[in-house]
């Protein structure tokens, strides 16, 4: 990412920005509401348009935000499916994930929790190389936060890029901090 800007519509969210991620590395992006954490990452997935500046991206990437792109009506069984028939992926561990015992319950009724790490679920079968994480510990509690930062710090161990928008503290040894309020106009 070079010299990035983001605009909102008439509002420039952040400008200026530079920062690359080579294999195993992580990078965590803070600042508070509105400060164009969230719309960092869709630039970054190539979801959104950058005001200025470019994104370059080696590899497949993997988006994990408050929409978990699993089908409301759908058991989280076939839901998961549906992405695996697409990503062309073998199953994750769901008993890991805490999910083996909800695979015939409607994706609507899961928690937010529950729904955070079924989005996770779809992200692992993705085995995308660069993972985009919008507040990933939200809605989690203790174990369940833990078990996503260890997912965090395993795939970066196995040379994945891990970029994370987020307020709270993430507990990932080596990872890199940059505050986008550094970065306001």
């Amino acid at each position: 990412m070079h010299d990035l800007a983001c605009r909102r519509g008439d509002r420039v969210l952040f400008r200026g920005l530079s920062f690359a991620l080579n294999a195993g590395e992580a990078l965590q992006v803070t600042g508070t509401n509105g400060t164009g954490k969230s719309s960092l990452l869709r630039l970054v997935a190539g979801l959104a348009r950058p005001f200025a500046g470019s994104v370059a991206r080696h590899g497949a990437v993997g988006l994990v935000d408050e929409r978990p792109a699993l089908d409301p009506e759908l058991p989280l069984e076939r839901a998961l499916a549906f992405w695996r028939g697409l990503d062309g992926r073998t199953p994750v561990d769901l008993d890991a994930l805490g999910l083996a015992d909800l695979l015939d319950v409607p994706v609507r009724y899961l928690s937010t929790g529950q729904r955070k790490r079924a989005a996770m679920a779809r992200l692992l079968g993705q085995r995308a190389e660069v993972w985009l994480l919008d507040e990933p510990l939200n809605g989690l509690d203790v174990h369940a936060a833990a078990l996503v930062e260890r997912l965090a710090a395993a795939h970066c161990r196995e040379g994945g890029v891990l970029l994370i928008a987020s307020h709270q503290p993430f507990a990932l040894a080596g990872m890199r901090e940059v505050a986008l309020a550094d970065f306001a106009p």
